[in-house]
């Protein structure tokens, strides 16, 4: 979270109270006893709640039984402080299920972070952030828990996986942005050092076995260059990374790498926006008396067309595409060898949405997915590969509130 040193923070009493915490982080005593800290203090939340209904498999519950799954819920709440004018503290809990236990909804840090901007004028701005950063990730990462900021119910998975959102979201480290005004627009610099989360079940999403496990206890880097035109019109970026985890396949000790590019257009109109992004993934796994190989390149892309139909209603259609190995597209390698379904190697999504927003507070949206392949199909939804179908549809429906 980035914000300008001059931006009004609202004054909220019961915000005092719960956030009066962040203070401790403010790096002076002298900032800590100025009357005006709290006066800087905003907090929000929003919260989002899906029904989901599949023909054949399961997306975030058991939502091929008939009567859907609605185990899909978002719930968090953010605060932010200026103890001085140019350190701005800022965090957020999480509460997500998707899917899985009861127990996966408990609350979490999705991003807490000292910002300190070292210049900040009408020319650049100039700051470094310390703690969990969210990762500057294509063009949806950083915002991608707010349902208000997303195009549709789901982003495009295969850009943006759900099956595995610890690893791409957030880090612990140190993150550098620079955001420079140029003549014909303006350019943004983001690049982070830290160790990324991985979550309870990323090995199984990874690796599909549950005896496996992974870690993150080398440092990862992350950089983002985006610009954008003065008409906010045109915007390109290029996102990169390289993902460093400590695994334990089948009882031998292997380091995993993955390393993504992402490269993002995106045009504006009035009464219209067209969004492409493209992705480039490597992986590998090395390690002693490894039975597979993970040593592959995949990529993945999408072409979004969304339409403001009025100012509370718009309509999206979008190409979403995925393919794990591009030297085994059609996964028939993949089967052969034992390991699963050829379809669990590739994914092509359909999907056609529409959202109302009556007003700033309340969203309404649903959307039609018709899937061909498993290739981002959550696997603790459905523990038999073998039984999932290749072809299958998927309808969703969501509201969204915030405050």
């Amino acid at each position: 979270m980035k914000a300008s040193k001059s931006f009004q923070w609202s004054d909220r009493k019961l915000a005092k109270r719960l956030m009066a915490c962040l203070v401790l982080l403010a790096p002076t005593a002298a900032s800590l006893a100025d009357e005006h800290v709290l006066d800087t203090l905003q907090v929000h939340g929003f919260l989002s709640q899906a029904l989901i209904v599949t023909d054949d498999n399961n997306f975030f519950g058991p939502s091929s039984n008939g009567s859907g799954s609605v185990e899909f819920t978002e719930l968090g709440i953010n605060a932010s402080l200026r103890p001085n004018r140019d350190v701005l503290v800022a965090a957020q809990l999480l509460s997500r299920r998707a899917g899985g236990e009861t127990s996966d909804a408990q609350p979490t840090l999705d991003y807490g972070v000292i910002d300190y901007q070292m210049v900040s004028n009408q020319a650049r701005t100039l700051g470094v952030q310390a703690g969990r950063f969210k990762n500057p990730f294509g063009l949806y990462n950083q915002t991608r828990d707010v349902a208000f900021t997303r195009p549709s119910i789901l982003l495009p998975q295969s850009i943006y996986f759900d099956r595995t959102r610890a690893l791409g979201i957030a880090a612990d480290g140190v993150n550098v942005y620079l955001e420079e005004r140029i003549p014909s627009g303006t350019l943004r610099v983001s690049s982070g050092v830290g160790r990324p989360q991985t979550g309870s079940l990323l090995a199984k999403q990874l690796f599909g076995d549950t005896g496996n496990s992974i870690s993150s206890s080398s440092l990862s880097a992350i950089a983002q260059v985006l610009y954008e035109d003065h008409s906010g019109k045109f915007l390109a970026a290029l996102s990169a990374a390289n993902v460093n985890l400590d695994a334990n396949f089948a009882g031998n000790a292997a380091d995993f790498s993955f390393q993504p590019w992402i490269a993002s257009l995106q045009y504006n109109e009035e009464l219209w926006s067209l969004t492409a992004e493209f992705a480039l993934r490597k992986q590998s796994l090395e390690g002693d008396n490894l039975s597979r190989n993970f040593d592959i390149t995949g990529h993945s892309w999408y072409l979004q067309y969304q339409r403001r139909i009025t100012p509370s209603w718009s309509w999206l259609v979008r190409y979403d595409s995925l393919v794990n190995n591009t030297a085994d597209r059609s996964g028939r390698e993949y089967e052969q060898n034992g390991f699963g379904p050829a379809h669990s190697q590739f994914a092509d999504d359909v999907t056609l949405g529409l959202q109302w927003t009556p007003n700033s507070r309340l969203m309404l949206a649903g959307e039609y997915h018709h899937v061909n392949g498993t290739g981002w199909l959550p696997t603790q939804d459905n523990p038999d590969a073998s039984a999932t179908r290749q072809h299958w549809n998927m309808l969703l429906f969501q509201l969204s509130l915030r405050f």
